[in-house]
Formats: C-alpha cells, sequence, structure tokens
C-alpha cells in the first residue's frame, strides 16, 4: 500500500541553518495495517505525515502509494488523488470559516471532482451523525468547541471512503469522553477498510496499533508494546531503526 525509499526531509532556515526533520526513512505498510508512530514533539512525525500526505516532496528518496510514485505526480493530480484516496485530521484547526460545518464536510467530494448530488450530501449528513453533530449542520467553526470541530474535521476525512487515514494527534487536548468517541469513530474507519497511519504522543492509545514505530531525530524504530495491559506494561525502544516488515492480519 504504502513504500518509503530512503525519504528525507530538510529545511534551511533563515540564516542558512540546515534541519532534516526526515532523515533516510525506508518503510512499508501493508493494505488495512493501523500505524501509530510517536515520540518527543520536534522528532519528525507531522513533516512524516505531511510526506505520505503528498503535501510535502522529500528532498530525496522515493515515495510511493498503491505502487505509484506521487512525488512525480502533477499537482493537479496529486490533489485529486489525494481528496479521493486518503483523508487527513491535521493537528491544527482546519475548518474553513466561512463555510458551514456541513460545507466543510462536502469539501472533499468536489476537490476530487464529483459533483455535489444527495447521494453526497446525505452521506456527509450520515458522518456528522455518526460523530454526534447531525444539529450543527449548519452552524460555522466559530460556533463549536475544540471537540467538535476535531470530529468535524474526522467527518470531512472520511467523506470520500479512503484507503488511507492520516491522523496527526487527533485526540490532542480533547477531555476523555471526546477521546474516546475520536478515537471509536478512527478503529470504525479501520475495520471499515482503511489503512489508518496516526501519530500521538498518548501512550495509552498505543494498544490500538498493529505497529508502534517512535520517531526521534527524523528516524523511525520499533517500538514492543505488549498487546495486552498495554496501559500499565513498559514500553522497549528497539536499538535498530526500523527495517522493512510484512503485516500479517
Amino acid at each position: 500500500m504504502i513504500e518509503l525509499n530512503g525519504v528525507t526531509r530538510q529545511f534551511v532556515l533563515e540564516g542558512g541553518t540546515t534541519v532534516v526533520p526526515v532523515r533516510d526513512v525506508t518503510l512499508d505498510i501493508a493494505a488495512g495495517e493501523f500505524i501509530i508512530v510517536t515520540g518527543l514533539s520536534g522528532g519528525g512525525k507531522t513533516t512524516l505525515l505531511r510526506i505520505l500526505a503528498g503535501l510535502l516532496k522529500p528532498t530525496s528518496g522515493e515515495v510511493r502509494i498503491g505502487g505509484r510514485d506521487i512525488g512525480r505526480m502533477p499537482e493537479a493530480g496529486l490533489a485529486r488523488f489525494r481528496a479521493r484516496c486518503m483523508g487527513f485530521v491535521v493537528q491544527s484547526p482546519s475548518l474553513l470559516p466561512s463555510l458551514t460545518v456541513l460545507a466543510n464536510v462536502l469539501l472533499p467530494a468536489g476537490l476530487c471532482g464529483m459533483r455535489v448530488q444527495d447521494e453526497q450530501r446525505q452521506r456527509a449528513v450520515n458522518l456528522l451523525e455518526r460523530v454526534g453533530l447531525h444539529e450543527r449542520l449548519g452552524c460555522y467553526p466559530a460556533q463549536l468547541s475544540a471537540g467538535e470541530q476535531r470530529r468535524a474535521v474526522l467527518a470531512r476525512a472520511l467523506m470520500n471512503d479512503p484507503d488511507i487515514l492520516l491522523a496527526d494527534e487527533p485526540t490532542a487536548d480533547l477531555d476523555e469522553h471526546t477521546e474516546h468517541e475520536v478515537m471509536a469513530h478512527i478503529r470504525e474507519a479501520h475495520a471499515g477498510g482503511a489503512t489508518v497511519v496516526m501519530v500521538t504522543h498518548n501512550l495509552e492509545l498505543l494498544s490500538n496499533a498493529h505497529r508502534v514505530l517512535r520517531m526521534e531525530n527524523g528516524r523511525l524504530y520499533d517500538l514492543i508494546v505488549p498487546r495486552t495491559s498495554a496501559r500499565t506494561s513498559p514500553i522497549v525502544l528497539n536499538e535498530m531503526p526500523v527495517t522493512r516488515t510484512t503485516f500479517a492480519q
């Protein structure tokens, strides 16, 4: 499903300083896998997710999704591919303030070239009902709480029934009840066939994943997380960077 081959991304800051948030990452993610990436702030997790989404091009290396090198796609084609095949839950608020909640959720349908008709509108309404926002369809983002905005962003990410769901800290700053609701919807999307790659600092969420990776100084490492009593068992960091692995359901 997703292949990263020697992916590096560097930025040159004002003043000439070079930072390398992603360093020589090689990774295979199988269709239907649930991956969690954790690690300290500034380790490169969000940059990695943006590269997977095609929002950033690697400085070197290759990203292939479904066998297609997304770095070689023209921008318009990549945007349609992303809207059709990917859902992205970003960390910062991303709802368009001038659009209602319903119109925000409908955006991916328009971006991938669909003419918004009754079928798409009904799907958007159903998604908002599933995340508990059926009474907020006509509201604007400023009228929503932080938790409601996060759930609306998740509904938008699921609008086109994506093959890949990318989620950057989807439960950050949420109360425990809303966190459980958001994770339930992500697990539901995964159970429906989506490949999930999620970034989180919350160690209590690691047991949701098939595989947990830690990002440190731009490099990925495997974490061994016991599937039982994950909240109390210690986490062991392997000494070697992550290598290609095969996911078996």
